[in-house]
C-alpha cells in the first residue's frame, strides 16, 4: 500500500490521481476532513482506504512501539499534510502540525524501512534572493516558512544516518486542478479564473519593490509536473536529498492575467482587463516579489523532463475548468 498524507488536498489528490492511472488502487488517502468539500478531489478516485490524520499517528506510533497489526504493508510515503496558510500566526498549532507531524512520520519509515517523500516549500527562502538548496540563502518571512525549514534542518542532522530514501521537496507557487478548497490560498489563476467568471475584471498589484504593475513574478509550477517529479523519485529509489521543485523560470503575475484574458476571449467571447490594485500593508515586508527555483540539484540526480511553462500551464488548467 502506498500512503497519501494530505491526500484530499491539492497535491495530494493529483498524486492519489496519477497512481490511480498507473493501476494503482491501493493508496491510503490520510487528511483532516473537517473541511467536508474537499471530498470532491476523491470522489473520482479510487482508494484501497481512508484514515484520520490523528488516528493515522496514533496508529503509527502504536506500531512502532510494537503493536502489531496497527497498520498495513506500507510501500511508500508521500507526505503532502500541512498546514499551507502562510497568514497563520498560531506558531504552535503550525510547529505541531507541519514539524512534530512529520518528524513522527520520519521515525516510524526509519523503523520500517519505508522511503519518505515530503512537502517542503519555497517559503524557507522568504527573503532570500537566490534560491538553492542551502543554509545561507534559507530566510522564511512567516511561520508556514520556518516549520517547513525547521524539518528540513532536521532530515539535514540525520541525512548521512538514512537506511531508506528520503527526499523533500520545495515547492514554488504551485497552481492547477483540484485546489479550489484552499480558499484565499488558491492559485492567482484560479482566483483570475473566477474573476472572469463572475464578469469581473482581473486585479492584480500594482507597482512595488521595484516592480513595476503586475510585474512581480515567481516560478510557477503545474500541478502535473510536481507530480512528475514525485513519481520519477518513487521510480528511483537511490535518489535522497532536499529539492526546489519549481520550473527554473520566473514569469510575471501579468502573465497568468493575460493568459485568463485571451482564454476566455477566444471560448466565450469575454472581454477583460487587468485592475491594479494598491500593495497591501499587511504583506510588506512578508512577501515574496521574486521567485525563481534553481533546479541544478534535480537536474543532477537524472530528472530530465521539462517543465510547462505558465502559458502552456494555465490554459491546461482553464481547459480543466471549464471540461
Amino acid at each position: 500500500m502506498i500512503v497519501v498524507t494530505g491526500g484530499a488536498g491539492f497535491i495530494g489528490s493529483n498524486l492519489v490521481k496519477a497512481l490511480n492511472e498507473r493501476g494503482r488502487t491501493d493508496v491510503l488517502v490520510v487528511d483532516d476532513m473537517t473541511d467536508g468539500t474537499k471530498f470532491v478531489n476523491l470522489a473520482d478516485l479510487t482508494l484501497g482506504d481512508y484514515m484520520d490524520k490523528d488516528e493515522f499517528l496514533a496508529r503509527v506510533k502504536a506500531h512502532m512501539r510494537g503493536e502489531l497489526n496497527q497498520l498495513p504493508p506500507i510501500e511508500a510515503i508521500f507526505h503532502e499534510g500541512a498546514c499551507s496558510d502562510t497568514t497563520e500566526w498560531d506558531g504552535k498549532f503550525m510547529l505541531e502540525n507541519n514539524f512534530s507531524y512529520s518528524k513522527e512520520l520520519l521515525h516510524f519509515c526509519e523503523q520500517q524501512g519505508i522511503p519518505f517523500l515530503y512537502a517542503s516549500s519555497a517559503a524557507t527562502y522568504g527573503g532570500s534572493e537566490v534560491f538553492v538548496e542551502s543554509p545561507e540563502h534559507e530566510k522564511p518571512l512567516n511561520v508556514y516558512g520556518y516549520s517547513k525549514l525547521l524539518f528540513d534542518q532536521y532530515v539535514r542532522s540525520r541525512q548521512d544516518s538514512f537506511e531508506i530514501q528520503v527526499a523533500g521537496f520545495r515547492y514554488f507557487n504551485v497552481y492547477g486542478p483540484r485546489e479550489q478548497h484552499k480558499g484565499k490560498m488558491a492559485s492567482v489563476a484560479y482566483h483570475n479564473h473566477t474573476q472572469v467568471g463572475a464578469g469581473e475584471n482581473l486585479r492584480l498589484f500594482g507597482a512595488w519593490d521595484g516592480y513595476e504593475a503586475g510585474m512581480q513574478s515567481r516560478d510557477f509550477v503545474y500541478v502535473g509536473d510536481v507530480v512528475n517529479v514525485n513519481l520519477w523519485f518513487l521510480d528511483n529509489p537511490e535518489a535522497s536529498g532536499i529539492f526546489n521543485l519549481g520550473t527554473g523560470r520566473a514569469e510575471p503575475f501579468k502573465t497568468i492575467g493575460e493568459t485568463v484574458i485571451d482564454y476566455y476571449a477566444a471560448h466565450r467571447g469575454v472581454q477583460g482587463r487587468i485592475d491594479y490594485i494598491d500593495f497591501p500593508d499587511e504583506l510588506k515586508g512578508r512577501y515574496q516579489s521574486y521567485t525563481r527555483a534553481d533546479i541544478s540539484h534535480l537536474r543532477e540526480v537524472g530528472y530530465d523532463k521539462e517543465f510547462r511553462t505558465v502559458s502552456e500551464g494555465v490554459r491546461e488548467y482553464l481547459e480543466w475548468l471549464n471540461g
